[in-house]
């Protein structure tokens, strides 16, 4: 059986899903390269390439995400490796990260702790841009963190280390220069729970309580107790929360307490600073 050329399948492909989806899809089957795409749209696949390419688009029909149909997602300046268990890192989360390493210095050490880790995304962009800090990334699902350390392992981040439990429970009288979480935010029953990509993610790092804040409103009331003083909380939330976090930091006597926005200019994450007079 003949197929018709790439361009062609694209084109019928790009009709049913996203065209920047089909071509993500093309090239993880062909394990090619943009620029070998852009210069070979004549070219024609094979029969198994043909094939595994149409049963992707069909999954991607159905609303699989395009992350976990490839397994990879770019986050930094990071390749990783997601599946089903962890949550798929997003552009937005990278603000949480800039944030983070304007306040670790280069030059020297420093502690940070990574909760509810996933994928391993926040705590590896920080370990690779600061690497004299040592990393803790925390996460209650161990399907999550062998993800996150074969990860680790394949970009060869070696100042970072995984630890499995909820929240603090593995950093028993540990204290850190910052704490770092992008926690289940998303209220239970929102429609959006069950739309789109949101559909496959795991609900356990989506959602928190009736308000979202659940997970939001432990990490907080126990961040002092981990935190060197003077050190730094920040958490990435909804886009309609910044006020509730900055008055739950607030309350615990966290200060200089702000909200940053994303690209988007939507609130995104909630930081401060623990007093040390606390």
């Amino acid at each position: 059986m003949n197929f018709p050329p790439i361009r062609e399948l694209l084109a019928g492909a790009g009709r049913r899903i996203d065209p920047v989806d089909a071509e993500w899809l093309l090239l993880h089957v062909i394990d090619r390269s943009h620029t070998w795409l852009f210069t070979n749209r004549d070219a024609v696949l094979g029969h198994e390439q043909a094939r595994n390419f149409e049963l992707l688009v069909k999954r991607r029909e159905q609303g699989e995400p395009v992350a976990y149909l490839t397994g990879r997602r770019g986050f930094w300046s990071l390749d990783l490796e997601v599946t089903p268990a962890t949550l798929i890192p997003r552009p937005e989360t990278e603000l949480l990260v800039e944030l983070a390493l304007e306040r670790l210095p280069i030059d020297r050490t420093s502690r940070v702790a990574d909760l509810g880790t996933g994928s391993g995304a926040i705590a590896l962009a920080i370990a690779n841009e600061r690497k004299q800090s040592q990393v803790i990334a925390t996460d209650a699902s161990s399907d999550a963190l062998e993800v996150a350390q074969r990860n680790a392992q394949r970009l060869a981040i070696a100042n970072v280390e995984f630890r499995r439990g909820e929240w603090f429970a593995p950093l028993h009288g540990e204290r850190f220069d910052l704490i770092a979480s992008n926690p289940p935010y998303v209220a239970v029953g929102d429609p959006h729970l069950d739309a789109g990509d949101l559909r496959f993610e795991p609900a356990s790092a989506l959602s928190s309580g009736g308000d979202g804040l659940d997970d939001i409103r432990i990490i907080v009331a126990h961040a002092p107790a981990h935190l060197r003083d003077g050190g730094w909380l920040m958490l990435e939330h909804g886009h309609d929360q910044g006020a509730a976090v900055r008055a739950l930091l607030e309350q615990e006597g966290f200060v200089e307490v702000a909200t940053r926005r994303d690209l988007e200019g939507r609130d995104r994450v909630t930081l401060g600073r623990l007093n040390s007079t606390h």
